[in-house]
């Protein structure tokens, strides 16, 4: 029997750098631009939101231990293959991209920023993505083995940097602003959902449960303190913020990380910023390409994509899940490049398709608390069905509150509304005509636990279910 190896600060370090990364640095921006050091407030509200899901996802993860699929299979389970279906692709697919695409855009501003010339930005997203693509198509897991290294880099940077400006021992001159721009709690309130970006993430440590010691203990409380950990450094960065870098120049900039940067160690603080910053969006995007590659690959097996998302090439990785999704990365960076406010609009919209599949997993809970109230569970959410649904209309007002400009928040419910319209035909009609399968009925829990096993596709074809 293999020994689980891993604890509490392993929980911890995995959830602090899955969740950190640049484009938290433009939400942190246009935050602490807007509202000044009381958007320490609003980050702390979606802290308190995100730590929420968490809960709910491990109650789900403790129901339905060692699941590949997550999310993904715990709503099939509990409400049904057309909200699953809508979710995986959504939530997974289009918002990792997304997310992905805008912190490459904010790589190549910050790289030709610090570079200068006459070489336009997006050219250095399209080397990157191309080099990127190259190497995972001949099955070169890049940088595989320094992704600790980076988060630890760009975590350990943003500590030190954000304690310098805190303590006012940058090298540059303290300005002299005001500490708070907006103290209404109505408008704290409404800026949560930029906030809410800053803590996106901390469940992704979930899959390792099984490699944790005292899972039942450990995993949820190591993924609250590395969203504490996150809040307390964002925090100390805002401070930071306030000493060195004016509130307009912070809402407005697109790498607001390298202003600081210059502002705090002059020409070697941006450089090392930039650097830090590059490093994690390249793991970033290896990443992503790798593991939403493998995620197309298995929906296509189980017939939820087409099929050639499942197909190989010579060196046994999906070719056509990585082309796929290495384009859709590249349209997003284009459609952002040296946009501050184009950058700010994908956050956010990326942010309203996440929300979305965090109250599929309040809902999940609520779901199962209901049909099967005495099944097994190593880990419950406390006070029964209190926190889910805290959860759920908190998340809700998020969404509606999405952004404080209406033209621009209305802008966001058309784009979010819009995909999930096509989506949502799109996916009944492929789970009717090529899947077979009732859209809204769903799968009892053994029998999507059972889809772990390759043979049930194998057995749904021999009979001509699957076609």
């Amino acid at each position: 029997m293999n020994k689980k190896k891993l604890g509490l600060a392993n929980v911890v370090s995995i959830s602090v750098g899955l969740v950190v990364a640049t484009s938290c640095l433009v939400s942190l921006g246009e935050g602490s631009g807007t509202l000044g050091v009381t958007f320490i407030l609003a980050m702390a509200i979606a802290m308190l939101l995100n730590m929420t899901t968490v809960a709910s996802l491990s109650e789900l993860n403790a129901l339905m231990p060692n699941t590949t699929g997550g999310l993904a299979q715990y709503t099939l389970a509990a409400i049904g293959p057309l909200p699953t279906l809508v979710s995986m692709v959504g939530g997974y697919i289009i918002c990792n991209t997304m997310s992905c695409g805008v912190e490459a855009s904010i790589f190549s501003f910050s790289l030709a920023d610090t570079i200068g010339g006459n070489i336009p930005s997006i050219v250095y997203t399209f080397i990157m993505t191309f080099i990127i693509l190259l190497a995972n198509l001949r099955g070169v897991d890049m940088f595989a083995k320094i992704q600790d290294i980076v988060a630890f880099l760009l975590v350990g940077s943003l500590v030190v940097m954000g304690f310098i400006g805190m303590i006012g021992a940058g090298m540059g001159a303290k300005l002299d602003q005001p500490f708070v721009l907006e103290a209404d709690f109505k408008g704290i309130a409404s800026m949560t959902a930029v906030a809410f970006w800053l803590f996106i993430g901390a469940e992704y440590a979930i899959p390792i449960s099984k490699e944790v010691k005292n899972a039942k203990r450990n995993v949820p409380l190591g993924m609250m303190i590395g969203l504490f950990l996150i809040f307390i450094m964002q925090s100390v960065m805002v401070l930071g913020f306030h000493n060195y870098v004016e509130w307009g120049k912070l809402a407005d900039s697109a790498a607001p990380h390298l202003l600081y940067g210059y502002a705090i160690l002059g020409k070697f603080g941006k450089i090392w910023m930039m650097l830090v910053g590059a490093l994690a969006v390249i793991s970033t995007q290896n990443s992503t390409v790798n593991s939403l590659a493998v995620i197309c690959q298995g929906m296509a097996k189980m017939n939820m994509m087409p099929k050639i998302f499942a197909k190989t090439n010579k060196y046994k990785v999906p070719w056509f899940g990585q082309v796929f999704v290495s384009a859709a990365i590249f349209l997003f960076a284009y459609v952002s490049n040296n946009s501050a406010d184009m950058i700010d609009f994908l956050i956010l919209a990326g942010s309203v398709i996440w929300m979305v599949s965090y109250i599929l997993a309040h809902i999940d809970v609520l779901v199962f608390r209901k049909r099967l109230p005495k099944a097994p569970r190593n880990f419950k959410v406390p006070g029964g069905w209190t926190l889910p649904v805290i959860g759920i209309l908190g998340t809700a007002y998020m969404i509606l509150n999405i952004s404080t400009d209406p033209h621009e928040r209305m802008m966001i419910w058309l784009l979010t509304g819009v995909s999930f319209l096509v989506l949502g035909i799109y996916s009944a009609i492929w789970i009717k005509v090529k899947m077979k399968m009732p859209i809204f009925k769903y799968v009892p829990l053994e029998k999507v636990m059972a889809m772990e096993n390759d043979l049930y596709y194998v057995v749904r074809k021999q009979k001509g279910i699957w076609k």
